[in-house]
């Protein structure tokens, strides 16, 4: 085992951390705000009273949860191209990973906006909206706050699990810290790094987390 660079360390970081700058932290915020188009969709649908749009919500849902990240994303990235279909790495991990958000935000949504009381939507109706109106003035804002929590510990989870990419050669923080440790044989060092830049990510995003859900407490009445 070679000794500890540390001056390897320190040169390092500035590819790593530009690493998350320009691959992580976008991909995960472009993948999350896919991912929560297709969540809102899907609780919508799962929320419907047709059978077939019900039916497909639930469908997607089951096999979205039952299936691991891993493989979704190789589906995507290695399986279609099979069926005629080649997709680049940036595009490929961004589809696997709103495919997957959407899964998991779809019950996160579907959740808050039942925890909604029927009596705002029959307010909502006395007054005279429609249900569209209804669900987009009244009762999705009030679903909002109560998302917040479990969507952000999501969007959380997503900045981890973009460590994946670096499977499909799309370059982000860990593949900086796996390209440097290949060369410079200090895995342990490097891979420990980047824990260190994850972990201060996390923490930067958990810190946010709290002053939003603060923030949006002054909107409710205790």
């Amino acid at each position: 085992m070679p000794p500890v660079d540390w001056d390897l360390a320190a040169r390092s970081l500035g590819p790593i951390v530009l690493g998350a700058v320009r691959g992580t932290v976008p991909l995960a915020i472009v993948s999350f705000a896919a991912g929560m188009l297709v969540a809102v969709g899907v609780a919508l649908a799962r929320l419907s009273r047709h059978r077939v749009l019900s039916g497909a919500g639930r469908a997607y849902v089951s096999v979205i949860r039952g299936t691991p990240l891993l493989v979704q994303l190789f589906v995507v990235f290695y399986g279609l191209p099979s069926l005629g279909l080649v997709i680049d790495p940036w595009p490929s991990a961004i589809i696997a990973f709103s495919l997957n958000v959407g899964g998991y935000g779809a019950e996160i949504v579907r959740a808050a906006i039942l925890s909604v009381p029927k009596g705002q939507w029959e307010a909502a109706h006395v007054i005279g909206m429609s249900h569209r109106q209804s669900l987009t003035r009244i009762v999705l804002p009030q679903a909002a706050r109560v998302s917040v929590p479990p969507l952000s510990n999501t969007f959380i989870a997503l900045v981890k699990d973009t460590s994946l990419a670096s499977l499909i050669l799309v370059t982000e923080l860990f593949r900086r810290a796996q390209q440097v440790a290949a060369f410079s044989q200090q895995f342990m060092l490097l891979y420990l790094e980047a824990a260190l830049v994850y972990w201060v990510i996390c923490l930067a995003l958990s810190v946010g987390q709290t002053r939003l859900e603060r923030r949006l407490d002054r909107y409710v009445a205790h």
